[in-house]
C-alpha cells in the first residue's frame, strides 16, 4: 500500500480531528517541560509518519519510533530532552517492510515491530513481525533481526497494535475496525519457523491505532483516533471494564507508550514535526497517598500537536479545556467526520 493511497484513506478522520481541535483548543504553551519524558517535538524530518512508540529501558528518556511504510527497515531513537533523533538503526535480515504500525519492547530485552498494516481490511494473507536486540548503544549502526509469519486464526485483516505483556512476554495484536475488533494472542513463544497463527482472546475493541501495557502488566491502554481506554487486564487474555483516559486529541492519532517508570503516557501522531505528549497517570480513587499510582487510570488533560490542545479535567487558569471542553471536541470531532463520511457517499 503506497503512502499516498493510504495517506488518502486516513485523511478524513485527521481533518476532522484538526478542525475541531482548531476550533475549540486552546494552542499549547511555548513553555512546555523541556526534561526528559515531557512534551517533544519529532525533529527529524526523515520521521514524518510516526505510527509507533516504545520508551526504551537501556536509555531513560530515549523513545523508539519508525514510519508506517514506505521508508525501508529503519527504526529510530528519539531523545524526548532535545527532540532530536540520537541513533537511526537498519535492520537486516527482514525483507521490504510493507506496512510498519507498532513497536513494543519485550520483557526480554527485544524490540519487536509489527508490520501488520492492511488498509484494504483483508489484502494480505500474512503478516509480519519483527524482533531485534535493543541496541547498547546509541549510535547509527545495522542490527540484524528475526521475522515471523502471522497469520490470523479467523482471517486477514487491518492491524495498527503490536502490544508485548512485560511479564510473560506474549506478543498481542489488535484489529483496527470501527465496530467489531478484536484482540489476538499469539503463541506463547513466537517461531521463526512456519506461520505464528493468533487467535481471538474474546475481547472486543473498537478502531484501536495502537496500545501499550503498563509496566507491571496489570492494565493495557488501547488508543484510538478520538481518545483512549484503559482495562484491567486478565491473565486470560480478557478484559475488565473500560476506563476512558483523558488522552490529547492529536491530528492523527497514532500512537501511545508508557514511560519506563510508568509515572506517564506518552501519546504520539504522525505528521512532519509530530508532537509527543505526555499525560501524567494518577491514582485510582481510594488510593493512598503513599501507594504507587497504578498505570493506566485516569489523567489530567494535556496539550495537543500541531496547535490542538487536549480534552483533560484541568483547572481553570492552566492552560488547558475543563472536562466539559473535553467532551464537546470529542462531540465536534465525531460531527465533522460524520458529516465528511456522508459527503463521500452521496458524491458516488
Amino acid at each position: 500500500m503506497s503512502r499516498r493511497t493510504r495517506t488518502a484513506r486516513r485523511r478524513p478522520v485527521a481533518a476532522a480531528v484538526l478542525a475541531a481541535g482548531a476550533v475549540l483548543l486552546p494552542a499549547v504553551p511555548a513553555s512546555a517541560a523541556s526534561g526528559a519524558d515531557q512534551d517533544f517535538v519529532i525533529e527529524d524530518p526523515r520521521i514524518t509518519e510516526s505510527s509507533g512508540l516504545a520508551a526504551s529501558k537501556r536509555h531513560p528518556g530515549v523513545y523508539w519510533t519508525h514510519n508506517d511504510s514506505d521508508d525501508g527497515a529503519f527504526l529510530y531513537a528519539v531523545d524526548s530532552r532535545t527532540g532530536k533523533t540520537v541513533a537511526t538503526v537498519t535492520m537486516t535480515g527482514v525483507g521490504e517492510p510493507r506496512d510498519v504500525e507498532a513497536i513494543s519492547l519485550g520483557p526480554d530485552g527485544n524490540l519487536y515491530l509489527g508490520d501488520i498494516g492492511d488498509n484494504l481490511g483483508g489484502t494480505w494473507d500474512h503478516v509480519w513481525v519483527y524482533r531485534l536486540p535493543e541496541p547498547a548503544e546509541l549510535r547509527d549502526q545495522t542490527v540484524a533481526a528475526t521475522q515471523f509469519t502471522v497469520q490470523y486464526e479467523d482471517g486477514p485483516r487491518d492491524a495498527e497494535a503490536l502490544m508485548v505483556h512485560p511479564k510473560t512476554g506474549r506478543v498481542y495484536l489488535a484489529s483496527k475496525k470501527q465496530s467489531g475488533g478484536r484482540l489476538y494472542a499469539g503463541p506463547e513463544r513466537l517461531s521463526a519457523q512456519g506461520v505464528n497463527v493468533f487467535r481471538p482472546t474474546g475481547a472486543d475493541v473498537d478502531w484501536v491505532t495502537d496500545g501499550a501495557f503498563s509496566p507491571d502488566g496489570s492494565e493495557l491502554v488501547l488508543r484510538s483516533y478520538l481518545g483512549a481506554k484503559a482495562y484491567d487486564w486478565k491473565g486470560d487474555g480478557s478484559l475488565g471494564e473500560p476506563r476512558r483516559l483523558s488522552a490529547p486529541l492529536l491530528g492523527q492519532s497514532e500512537s501511545v507508550t508508557y514511560t519506563a517508570d510508568g509515572t506517564g503516557l506518552m501519546y504520539g501522531a504522525e505528521g512532519t514535526r509530530s508532537r509527543v505528549v505526555r499525560v501524567d497517570v494518577e491514582k485510582r480513587d481510594g488510593e493512598g497517598d503513599e501507594g504507587k499510582a497504578p498505570e493506566g487510570t485516569k489523567s489530567p488533560g494535556a496539550g495537543g500537536a500541531d496547535g490542538a490542545g487536549g480534552g483533560g479535567e484541568a483547572g481553570e487558569g492552566d492552560g488547558k479545556p475543563t472536562g466539559t471542553a473535553g467532551l464537546v471536541v470529542v462531540g465536534a470531532v465525531v460531527l465533522v467526520w460524520l458529516g465528511l463520511r456522508k459527503g463521500r457517499r452521496g458524491a458516488k
